[in-house]
């Protein structure tokens, strides 16, 4: 076989795992955004019940939506490592061998882009997770609250003698 085509083939089969990876991505990034959504409406509609009398469903899907937003902010962050360097390198010092350099042109054009401050699409993902992530704080934390008064309320109670 020559040697030229065994490097053309390899190429192929990267840029197909590379194209294939990419759409795993999404899928992976749909399935965060349907479960943040599932979450909110969890939240929204067991609003008043309550598990061993103590624990509200909120505080519980809250503490799952956190959870589920920081997983998804790293999985966004985890594709793109990958993606940038572990295909586009391996993909770059194939196409040296090769007479184009379509991936590599790619990447210098979404560099060029990155440097005029534009948001790209995993940046959106980010900042998606993150209010995603912050709203689920701030519900967690006002689920909370009432739970540590009332414990704090007993133990000054206890050593008050009441």
């Amino acid at each position: 076989m020559d040697k030229d085509y065994l490097i053309f083939q390899e190429y192929k089969m990267y840029a197909e795992q590379k194209e294939n990876f990419i759409d795993r991505n999404f899928q992976t990034n749909k399935f965060y955004m349907i479960a943040i959504i599932v979450l909110i409406f969890a939240l929204i509609y067991t609003n008043n019940i309550m598990f061993l009398n103590k624990f509200s469903a909120t505080l519980i899907f809250a503490f799952f939506g956190i959870a589920t937003s920081s997983l998804w902010w790293m999985n966004v962050d985890s594709y793109n490592t990958l993606i940038k360097i572990k295909y586009a390198d391996v993909i770059e010092k194939l196409e040296d061998k090769l007479p184009v350099h379509p991936f590599t042109d790619e990447y210098k054009g979404i560099e060029e882009f990155r440097n005029n401050k534009i948001f790209m699409f995993s940046d959106i993902q980010k900042v998606i997770a993150v209010i995603a992530a912050l709203f689920f704080f701030a519900v967690f934390v006002s689920e909370l609250t009432p739970i540590c008064i009332s414990i704090f309320t007993k133990i000054m109670n206890i050593k008050a003698g009441i």
